[in-house]
C-alpha cells in the first residue's frame, strides 16, 4: 500500500507568494490600468472662454475639445447681436473632466413682452424711476400747461396713449406728458399796486398765482410802508397772465428782520 505525500513546507510558502503576487498584480492592473481607461482619472480639460461666441459656432468648438453645452437662461439687450453667449459655467481657465457641460446664457432674439405699468397721477421722477425698473426707455418730456406740477398727465408710445396692463416690450420707449404748474386759462394782469403786502398775496393766490420774489426799497414821499410800490409783470393794457405763474412784488421800507433762534 502506498502513502500521499503531504506538501512540505516549502511548498506551502511558495504557492502563497505565487497567489500574494497574482493578487498583487490583479490590484496594481485594475487601479492603475483599468480604472483610468475608463475614467480617464487624472485627465482634465481646460475650459475655454466662450463669451461673446455665436451659439451656432459652439457645438463643433466645443466638441473638438470634448465638452458640451447647455443653455440655462436668456436675456434681452438692445445692444448686443441675438444668440450671443452672455455668461458661462465654468468660468473661463477651470479645469474640469472630459465631457463635462458648461452652463450658458445667450441674448434674445426678441424682447419679452411685459404689462406696461400705471404711470398716470404719479410724479415724473417716480415713473422715470418704474419705467426703469421695468426696462422700459425713458423717452420724450412733454410739459403742458396744468396746475398739477411734475405730475404725469398722460402715458404714450409712438405718439399714442397706452393704458396700464397693455403688452408692450421690454425696451420700448414710453413719453410722458407731464404738468408744468401752470394752468391753461389767460386773464388779464390784476394791479396789486398800492395794496397792503397781506392783501396783494392773498389776491394772488384767490387768482390762482404765485408770489415771486419780494424786493424792498425806502418808502418814498406819500407812500405808506408795508404796500406795493411796483410788480412783474406790469399790468399794462392787454397785458394777460396765465394760472401758476409768479407775480413779483417791491414793497415800501425795509425788510423785516428775521428773529434768530
Amino acid at each position: 500500500m502506498s502513502f500521499l505525500k503531504s506538501d512540505t513546507p516549502i511548498d506551502v510558502v511558495k504557492h502563497l507568494l505565487v497567489i500574494g503576487a497574482a493578487g498583487a498584480l490583479l490590484l496594481f492592473g485594475f487601479f492603475f490600468v483599468y480604472l483610468p481607461i475608463t475614467t480617464n482619472h487624472g485627465e482634465t480639460i481646460v475650459v475655454p472662454k466662450i463669451t461673446g461666441m455665436k451659439q451656432e459656432a459652439l457645438e463643433d468648438y466645443l466638441d473638438e475639445r470634448n465638452l458640451r453645452y447647455f443653455v440655462d437662461d436668456s436675456s434681452y439687450n438692445p445692444n448686443i447681436q441675438p444668440f450671443t453667449v452672455l455668461t458661462q459655467d465654468p468660468a473661463p481657465g477651470e479645469r474640469v473632466k472630459e465631457d463635462r457641460k458648461i452652463y450658458i446664457s445667450v441674448s434674445m432674439k426678441n424682447p419679452p413682452v411685459i404689462k406696461m405699468p400705471k404711470l398716470v397721477d404719479g410724479s415724473q421722477k417716480n415713473a422715470q424711476m418704474i419705467l426703469s425698473s421695468y426696462g422700459l426707455m425713458v423717452g420724450k418730456i412733454i410739459k403742458v400747461p396744468d396746475l398739477a406740477q411734475n405730475a404725469v398727465l398722460k402715458q404714450m408710445v409712438n405718439g399714442k396713449e397706452i393704458a396700464p396692463g397693455a403688452p408692450i416690450a421690454k425696451g420700448t420707449s414710453v413719453d410722458l406728458v407731464v404738468g408744468d404748474g401752470q394752468g391753461n386759462q389767460e386773464f388779464p394782469v390784476p394791479n396789486v399796486v398800492n395794496m397792503p403786502q397781506d392783501e396783494a398775496a392773498t389776491l394772488l393766490v384767490g387768482q390762482g398765482l404765485q408770489v415771486g420774489e419780494i424786493f424792498y426799497q425806502p418808502a418814498e414821499e406819500g407812500q405808506l410802508e408795508g404796500t406795493v410800490v411796483k410788480q412783474r409783470p406790469v399790468p399794462s393794457p392787454g397785458a394777460t397772465i396765465r394760472m401758476g405763474q409768479l407775480v413779483d412784488l417791491w414793497i415800501a421800507g425795509d425788510a423785516p428782520i428775521k428773529s434768530v433762534q
